[in-house]
């Protein structure tokens, strides 16, 4: 049966001529501001429709789905229209990305969701994280003189992980479905896209432009490139025949079709051939495990979001911590002075996160002091207001006194309120770029989240330590945080993004844009993004954000970097009366809000 196999589980700069008299201007309108804290009154929700907004959200009064991909989106509304739940819907949702956006949606990686039950005011989070083979070293990916090779995590067999994505699909639909569907009614829209195929388009047409993933290995060049090495053209069809066939029969058996028997053959037999460890024994011992959320508060709205091994939503919580002890509403939203206090935030955040996240069924990782307030006072004590803070003098502090990219998300609500938050990952796009022969299933490259030897950075620069090293049935760290905010108890926001270790810091501008500046969820999603994870030494800006406010942070000593768009924010905010506003992303083509 389905589901018998879940588990539950409990830095100098020296500034001088203008240089000193921008940063001593930003000082002071942050002086100023923080001398009128006290007389700040509350922020409130933005109203559904403003009259001043360039962009407004769209609307639903019943249900709604915002996915990466439309064809997968709509999916999930017609399962909403004809009575299923938000978990339903979520189950086809995310076996349809498995066909329609191969480079991130799959059956052969893994992610985390939030599940979100109205009538108990429940929140439960689902850990279907891939886990490392059992013969997993802690030296896997350094070589003979200990040193890392970044190579071995990310292009061969050694980088992919345990799939754990049809295990999660399939925990949340027999835990939380509506029961008036049956998998095999859930999966029917994917099976029938993979087998009849579809126009190449959108984003799929943009990644596939990219393939020297997938030429390097024959099972997957056959399925999206031409037999002269040239991939399939923008109004090409796509069809992927195995892929069909391995979803229908998790539809007709459940995910014992895909963890036993002749699919768990062939990826094992795949993943072996590429140089990996993996046996038919690490498949069939996968497990999705139920956690409890971490949860928090930030200016009266409750935040909750995944835990461990998933970092994003401890360190979500812990930034917004630390910014509620500043008044960002007075400094503006996008300006200097907001954008130097979230970049010192944010590389205090990611220190802490090399320092102390891993498995927390195998290391001890102190979360309740990370995400507590007295901590984040702490914290906001070393930010100066008038100098960027170098990394090298960035050294975390002790939580424990405080203790009592290539990815996809999708958003959902339903007509009761149940809703869910799901991302999911292959990591780098299209994954190892290796095909399981005979499955149609792409896989995963995770294994390069962990770290492969303390201060080694992996593929988005981020650094690890001990407690995130590789060991056997280990689950690497992960940026993802799918999340929800309520007010009052009820339903607010349902939000997460791509964007490797950039995914902490979207879902919390996003969450400081609405709350702190009452933008609509269609602005917020919109807003440039900023981002500082301290290694390297930069404070990445989305290209568009003004020259002045460039000049004044580069005049605090920040080392500024424009950079070209990321993520792909797919959010629902829940205003009065319940109505639905819902925004897709528009950083990639093909993104879709759609209700009903």
């Amino acid at each position: 049966m389905t589901g018998a196999r879940h588990c539950r589980s409990g830095a100098g700069v020296p500034l001088c001529g203008r240089g000193r008299r921008l940063a001593a201007l930003v000082a002071f309108a942050l002086f100023v501001s923080f001398s009128s804290l006290a007389e700040t009154p509350a922020p409130v929700a933005p109203p559904i429709i403003e009259p001043a907004a360039r962009v407004l959200p769209v609307l639903a009064e019943h249900g709604m789905v915002v996915a990466q991909e439309g064809t997968a989106a709509r999916i999930g509304v017609d399962i909403l229209r004809r009575g299923g739940n938000a978990v339903d819907a979520a189950a086809a949702v995310g076996f349809a990305l498995a066909v329609t956006l191969p480079r991130a949606g799959n059956l052969g990686g893994g992610g985390f969701m939030l599940v979100h039950l109205s009538k108990t005011k429940q929140t439960v989070a689902i850990d279907y994280r891939e886990a490392a083979p059992n013969d997993t070293a802690r030296d896997v990916f350094l070589d003979a003189s200990g040193a890392a090779v970044p190579a071995k995590s990310r292009d061969t067999g050694l980088s992919v992980g345990v799939p754990g994505t049809v295990a999660g699909l399939t925990l949340a639909w027999w835990r939380f479905g509506s029961g008036k569907f049956s998998l095999a009614e859930l999966v029917a829209p994917a099976v029938r896209l993979a087998r009849e195929g579809i126009v190449v388009e959108d984003d799929l047409a943009d990644s596939l432009a990219e393939t020297h993933r997938l030429a390097r290995w024959p099972s997957s060049a056959k399925i999206f490139l031409h037999p002269d090495g040239a991939p399939l053209a923008r109004g090409e069809r796509l069809t992927q025949p195995d892929l069909a066939d391995t979803i229908e029969a998790i539809g007709r058996d459940g995910e014992s079709a895909f963890y036993e028997g002749a699919a768990a053959a062939k990826i094992v037999a795949s993943v072996r051939a590429a140089g990996g460890h993996m046996t038919l024994g690490d498949l069939k011992s996968y497990r999705a495990i139920e956690r409890e959320p971490v949860s928090g508060t930030y200016r009266g709205h409750d935040i909750v979001s995944m835990p461990p091994p998933s970092s994003g939503g401890v360190h979500v919580i812990e930034l917004l911590n630390i910014l509620e002890g500043f008044p960002l509403a007075d400094l503006g939203a996008n300006s200097a002075a907001t954008f130097h206090i979230l970049a010192e935030a944010m590389k205090l955040a990611y220190a802490d996160r090399a320092q102390y996240l891993g498995d927390p069924d195998q290391v001890s990782v102190p979360v309740r002091g990370l995400i507590s307030k007295a901590y984040a006072a702490r914290q906001r004590q070393g930010i100066s207001l008038d100098r960027a803070t170098p990394p090298a003098e960035i050294v975390p502090l002790d939580p424990a006194p405080y203790e009592s990219d290539q990815t996809t998300h999708f958003s959902i609500v339903d007509a009761d309120g149940n809703a869910v938050a799901n991302t999911y990952t292959l990591n780098f796009s299209y994954g190892l770029g290796l095909v399981a022969e005979g499955t149609g299933v792409l896989l995963n490259n995770e294994l390069d989240d962990f770290a492969a030897k303390p201060g080694a950075p992996n593929a988005f620069g981020l650094l690890g330590g001990a407690a995130n090293a590789p060991a056997p049935r280990k689950r690497p760290l992960s940026s993802m945080a799918p999340t929800m905010m309520f007010r009052d108890g009820e339903l607010e926001l349902v939000t997460g993004s791509p964007g490797g270790s950039r995914i902490i810091t979207i879902v919390m501008q996003i969450i400081a844009d609405i709350v702190d500046f009452k933008m609509n969820i269609a602005e917020a999603t919109g807003a440039p993004r900023m981002h500082d994870q301290g290694a390297p030494d930069q404070l990445e800006v989305e290209r568009g954000v003004s020259p002045d406010t460039i000049r004044l942070l580069e005049a605090l000593g920040h080392t500024v970097a424009e950079r070209g768009a990321w993520g792909s924010a797919q959010s629902i905010l829940r205003g009065e009366g319940g109505v639905l506003m819902g925004a897709a992303d528009t950083r990639q083509r093909g993104t879709l809000a759609v209700g009903y």
